[in-house]
């Protein structure tokens, strides 16, 4: 029996891109627990959807696009504004930032910062561009909310929610 092609996502194609940019930098050190596969598809089905049916759809919807490990080189060309780049650079910072999962492990791996910084030259920003969004993420990281919830909240700001 073929595999099926699942049905495209009921988000915009930016909407799924900025997703995956976020996924993709959470997948850097080569793992992704479960509980942060339910956290991302619970605050981001959260995000895009109107009413709470259409939320439970999505996150089903949504989770086979999560798992997909997809490499940022084929991500960043997808992103048409400067606000979608600088996004993804930010949120981006902060998943890096804050992946440590025991006390003894550093907080940004080498994996990690390979990821970064390849994300980095792929957008392409100049210098004091890539030091003024590390510095507003660096703001957000000081505040008490969880990693997921930060991105979410930056993705709502983006998007208008």
């Amino acid at each position: 029996m073929p595999l099926q092609t699942p049905p495209p996502p009921s988000i915009s194609p930016s909407q799924m891109t900025l997703l995956r940019v976020v996924a993709a930098m959470a997948w850097a050190d080569g793992n992704l627990a479960e509980e942060e596969v339910d956290v991302m598809l619970d605050s981001f089905s959260g995000l895009f959807a109107a009413d709470a049916p259409q939320k439970e759809e999505l996150r089903k919807e949504l989770r086979d696009y999560v798992m997909q490990n997809i490499p940022l080189e084929e991500l960043i060309p997808k992103l048409q504004t400067i606000e979608e780049r600088e996004l993804v650079l930010r949120l981006g910072y902060a998943v890096i930032n804050s992946s440590a999962r025991t006390p003894d492990e550093e907080l940004v791996n080498a994996e990690e910062a390979e990821a970064y910084q390849r994300l980095v030259n792929l957008l392409g920003f100049a210098p004091e561009t890539v030091k003024r969004v590390e510095e507003e993420a660096i703001a957000d990281l000081s505040q008490s909310e969880g990693l997921i919830e930060r991105l979410t909240r930056h993705l709502g700001d983006f998007i208008g929610h």
